[in-house]
């Protein structure tokens, strides 16, 4: 195994422990809400919901075979001509940017996190710190991160997910603008006009 093929599961478990579920587990004890707000009915929220948790199947599948099973990874099309070091070492750092940057942004939203929309709670409207650059750093830390696991191992699967995760991510950040405007009005729409919506 080369270097890409131990580090990229390793960053990438991190990544999915750390940021999603141990700062989930934290705003769930502090608060005593449960942050992951997706369930599984047939709205288009909780839709995008399922296509997240499809998308992140499929980055392990493509990780577990680049890193463990060389010989079914050649049936996911690898793009050859991008597969060089230089590219895959920015894959790496655009990882671990990621990983820092949507860290920091949810121990700033503090019990605020969500994953999906909470239209039952009105959470507090975070426009502090590293909101004064982003309105969705979470989102923007996602997408970044799936752009880097498509530079380490660049294949037509991961090319896809990085589509999929650009659109599905376009259509939850007016999703949650729309219930922002409705929850917390002229404060939001004040904050809207003055941050960009990615940066």
């Amino acid at each position: 195994m080369d270097f890409y093929q131990i580090i990229t599961p390793i960053i990438t478990v991190a990544y999915l422990l750390i940021v999603f579920v141990l700062r989930s587990i934290i705003v769930w004890r502090q608060s005593g809400v449960n942050p992951f707000v997706f369930s599984s009915t047939e709205k288009a929220h909780d839709y995008l919901g399922f296509i997240y948790k499809m998308a992140v199947l499929f980055m392990a599948i493509t990780i577990v075979c680049y890193s463990y099973l060389p010989a079914v990874y050649q049936f996911l099309n690898p793009i050859t001509f991008l597969s060089q070091d230089s590219i895959q070492m920015v894959g790496i750092a655009l990882l671990l940017i990621s990983f820092l940057w949507t860290l920091i942004a949810q121990v700033q939203m503090s019990d605020s996190w969500r994953i999906g929309i909470d239209y039952d709670e009105k959470t507090e409207l975070v426009d502090k710190g590293i909101f004064t650059i982003s309105r969705n750093p979470v989102f923007l830390g996602v997408v970044v991160f799936y752009i880097g696991i498509f530079l380490i191992l660049p294949n037509t699967l991961s090319f896809t997910l990085v589509v999929v995760i650009l659109i599905t991510v376009q259509v939850q950040v007016r999703l949650e603008e729309v219930y922002l405007l409705e929850t917390h009005g002229e404060a939001y729409q004040a904050y809207k006009n003055s941050v960009r919506r990615w940066i």
